[in-house]
């Protein structure tokens, strides 16, 4: 065998593989995935999609739209005002205020846990 029908039978054999490959791999993306929001006097209206929003730095406010999984908030005071939430809403640090308007979620100020003051409260809608 030549060396260049060897190598038109490798270039054939690897488009097999490779097409071999793709065919039924389904695309890998999260319905609900998590938001995460970083930074520093950051002002955003969003939709929770049902998932998780994770906040994190200092002087944010957060207009969370729609239904939120869960709320995590770290750093120092941010503002988080949530339509809906299901399963939890955790602060981290000091001067975190977070409402909500609906849902039972399990309440965790781990900040207070250190003798920071924050505020998690149900408001009216």
């Amino acid at each position: 065998m030549s060396w260049r029908a060897l190598g038109t039978s490798l270039a054939a054999g690897v488009i097999v593989v490779s097409s071999a490959l793709c065919v039924g791999v389904p695309t890998a993306q999260a319905k609900n995935g998590d938001t995460h929001i970083t930074g520093q006097g950051i002002n955003q209206t969003l939709d929770c999609n049902e998932s998780a929003l994770i906040i994190v730095g200092t002087g944010n406010t957060i207009n969370a739209v729609g239904t939120c999984w869960g709320i995590s908030v770290q750093g120092s005071s941010n503002i988080v005002i949530a339509d809906n939430v299901i399963n939890d809403i955790t602060v981290y640090g000091f001067d975190q205020t977070v409402l909500f308007h609906s849902g039972d979620p399990l309440l965790w100020d781990r900040g207070r846990e250190l003798g920071m003051t924050n505020r998690i409260d149900r408001v009216p809608a």
